[in-house]
């Protein structure tokens, strides 16, 4: 990424101390991915620069030139390599506070995960059905209609709070959005915790749903408006692992009460989302806002205190804090725009393209599967306790799979990873419905538990690569300017897509509709194939590549199976 330094303050890649300083100071600002709102993008355009001034695509290949306002200077070629060469664990070194803040904000993503997968376990819990189902054949169930209904309640909050979560954070901040969000989640959970009817619940769900779907904006865009490049892919995948945190703590709290007869069975479970709110309350005073919206906002010095807070004492704060300002009036000559409606203008299309693409696969390739784990369990023919214990398990893996994730995001590219990761969860789909279809299936325990056993293998497989590169290669794909708003894009319609799975997968599944079982396999596995087609002629490589480098690339228009080997960094100073 561009910085403004002197070429003589870089003279060789090997100056280590002082060469590791002073990437870091101009880190945090160039690998920042900021959120521009319209109100202020107009603002800013109109201080700096006229209507019609544009920048050519020859011109941004171009190093910046000398700026009299604000002192910053040419970037040099080493400056770049220098950024490049910063090793994650010299990152760490410099910013683990940033880290430290970023994990911090993406505690709201535990939130939302754990509320589907609680709902997708409750259905397999006795009380649950008792008290919210009706009898069929000797046992109550929750009828697919009232588990679609409860069910739509996340999908449909991701789906809106997502598109409007872009407003409050460019009007109010990051922070103080984040803080509304929890203490409206806070407030929704008594309706939850109190309801006694499918009805009264359904009203908890929608309006929770609504809330929650705002966390996966805020996640993603804090994180990356504060990470240097060489944390990028573990700080934007750490959302994943969120994920899979809230759907584990889900599993473990009802594993743990499903055994009860009462209403507590289901009322504690409930209960805990409060522990998410209280452990997130007491850090908010302290919580720093982004340094970005500050600088937008021309608050100068509140940025400035921002990136103190965030960053090491050997980092030059002032020299960041002017880069932050000077990328934004490139951005602005660019007019890559800063509107709902530029996210799906041709400049940056191909790059919207990737985004929802990656973001929807998610749903494709089976992962509402898991929050139907336990019940899947249950249906495939495991005993209930065994269903429950193998849904901790499920998701334990699915842990594991994420934090080795972030081993191979440092070794492997992102390309590589996902596709790679998208055609072993096709072909184990495959083999899990080709499983269902043995001949006396309910009398053979061991088909039974090597079905049960696969999915426990695609869940590690999918949290491994389908599951947290999808949020890198997100942030790395959507255009700079429009960052946020082509996240909110992605995740409303990924959200579609997952209302569309909460509607067919019960009557897919339960045992008075469809009652396929394992042969759902066929049905994912299936989608799964047709979404790696797309993902191998679309999805490029950006390991490696700073944010001016993915710009350069993406207005060249260069093929998909050219990213990798690029050679860019000569046109950066031509």
């Amino acid at each position: 990424m561009a910085a403004h330094d002197s070429p003589d303050e870089f003279s060789t890649v090997e100056d280590e101390p002082q060469r590791i300083i002073k990437v870091s100071s101009h880190t945090i600002a160039s690998s920042s991915a900021h959120l521009e709102s319209e109100v202020y993008g107009v603002t800013m355009a109109s201080k700096a620069f006229s209507d019609e001034e544009t920048i050519s695509p020859t011109e941004t290949t171009r190093p910046l030139a000398e700026n009299t306002e604000n002192g910053t200077k040419a970037v040099s070629s080493s400056t770049i390599e220098a950024e490049h060469n910063l090793s994650f664990f010299q990152a760490v070194n410099l910013y683990p506070k940033a880290v430290a803040w970023s994990m911090y904000f993406s505690l709201g993503v535990i939130m939302l995960a754990f509320d589907p997968q609680l709902l997708g376990n409750l259905y397999a819990t006795d009380a649950f059905k008792h008290d919210f189902g009706y009898e069929y054949q000797g046992s109550y169930i929750i009828s697919a209609p009232w588990q679609t209904a409860l069910s739509m309640g996340n999908p449909i909050g991701q789906c809106l709070g997502a598109l409007f979560a872009g407003l409050p954070m460019e009007w109010y901040g990051r922070k103080r959005t984040f803080l509304a969000c929890v203490l409206g989640t806070a407030s929704i959970v008594f309706i939850q915790f109190f309801a006694r009817s499918a009805a009264a619940l359904l009203v908890g769900e929608l309006l929770g749903g609504l809330i929650l779907g705002a966390y996966v904006v805020i996640a993603p865009a804090y994180a990356s408006e504060v990470c240097p490049l060489a944390l990028r892919g573990v700080l934007t995948s750490y959302v994943n692992l969120c994920f899979v945190i809230g759907q584990l703590f889900a599993n473990g709290v009802t594993a743990g009460t499903n055994q009860r007869s009462d209403h507590w069975a289901y009322s504690i479970p409930f209960a805990l989302q409060w522990f998410w709110v209280l452990l997130i309350l007491p850090g908010m005073p302290f919580a720093p806002e982004s340094p970005w919206w500050l600088a937008r906002r021309g608050e100068m010095e509140a940025a400035e205190r921002s990136l103190r807070r965030l960053a090491g004492k050997e980092v030059d704060v002032n020299e960041a804090l002017s880069l932050i300002v000077e990328t934004d009036k490139l951005e602005m000559r660019m007019q890559a725009g800063s509107t709902y409606r530029d996210v799906f203008r041709r400049i940056n299309w191909r790059r919207t393209e990737i985004s929802i693409g990656v973001y929807a696969i998610q749903v494709l390739s089976g992962i509402y599967l898991i929050n139907y784990g336990t019940y899947f369990f249950q249906q495939a023919g495991l005993p209930d306790q065994q269903a429950f214990n193998m849904g901790i398990g499920f998701l334990a893996v699915g842990f594991v799979g994420t934090c080795v994730s972030w081993v191979l995001l440092e070794h492997a590219g992102r390309r590589t990873i996902y596709n790679a990761g998208l055609a072993l969860l096709a072909i184990l789909q495959f083999i899990i419905g080709i499983l269902d279809c043995v001949p006396g299936y309910h009398e053979k325990t061991g088909v039974i538990w090597a079905q049960s056993s696969l999915m426990v293998v695609w869940n590690f497989i999918y949290d491994m690569t389908v599951g947290p590169v999808c949020f890198v290669i997100l942030c790395e794909c959507s255009a700079t300017k429009v960052r946020a708003k082509t996240i909110a894009v992605s995740t409303a319609i990924q959200a579609i897509l997952g209302i569309v799975m909460t509607v067919a997968i019960p009557y897919m599944i339960n045992p008075d509709q469809a009652n396929l079982r394992g042969k759902l396999g066929f049905f994912f596995g299936g989608l799964a194939s047709l979404s790696l087609s797309w993902a191998f002629l679309r999805v490029p490589e950006t390991r490696g590549r700073t944010f001016e480098e993915l710009d350069i690339m993406f207005e060249r228009n260069v093929p998909t199976r050219q990213f990798g080997n690029y050679d860019v960094r000569h046109l950066m100073n031509a």
